[in-house]
């Protein structure tokens, strides 16, 4: 979906103009076992610890820009889905810092209707609704991110654990 998508679902929050951090549990450190955080950008909406992801997650596994999320007050960076929204996460990773590779290949995601929600030196993460088609998608990215330099994986198209689909695009569909 276009990007026009992204604000008016924004806009429609009821706290719109409200922006701010959660930390989310992305996961544990493989080498010392300690939980890593992530600090990803939402807006509140009126349910108690809810809220709406503005920016797709760099690491936090199985959310995107505009789903929505409850908070769990009791443990420390966890939470539920509670709604997807129908973007997908995906997530670029580089060996080194390749400003032209970046730079080419946002431009490709936007005439898709994506958008880049995080760029680090050697990782960048975008949203684009599903709607665009996987097709069109993977062929777009195995172009410019699969190579020995670029790689890139969905964050919220697989079971973390398993591999398998997810399918939460199937409801959507069906809507």
């Amino acid at each position: 979906m276009p990007s026009e998508f992204i604000r008016a679902m924004t806009e429609q929050a009821p706290f719109a103009d409200q922006e701010t951090l959660l930390e989310l549990f992305a996961g544990i450190h493989p080498s010392n076992n300690q939980p890593i955080f992530e600090k990803v950008l939402a807006t509140p909406l009126e349910g108690v610890s809810e809220y709406r992801l503005l920016k797709s997650p760099l690491f936090v596994r199985g959310l995107a820009a505009l789903d929505t999320v409850k908070i769990n007050e009791d443990a420390r960076g966890r939470f539920n889905l509670i709604e997807h929204s129908g973007n997908l996460c995906v997530r670029v990773f580089l060996r080194q810092p390749n400003e032209d590779l970046e730079v080419q290949l946002t431009a490709e995601i936007e005439k898709l209707g994506g958008s880049l929600d995080i760029k680090t030196d050697r990782a960048i993460a975008y949203s684009i609704h599903f709607g665009v088609g996987f097709s069109s998608i993977e062929e777009l990215l195995n172009k410019w991110a699969n190579s020995d330099q670029a790689k890139w994986v969905y964050g919220n198209v697989y079971d973390p654990e398993t591999g398998d689909p997810l399918n939460w695009w199937q409801a959507l569909l069906q809507a």
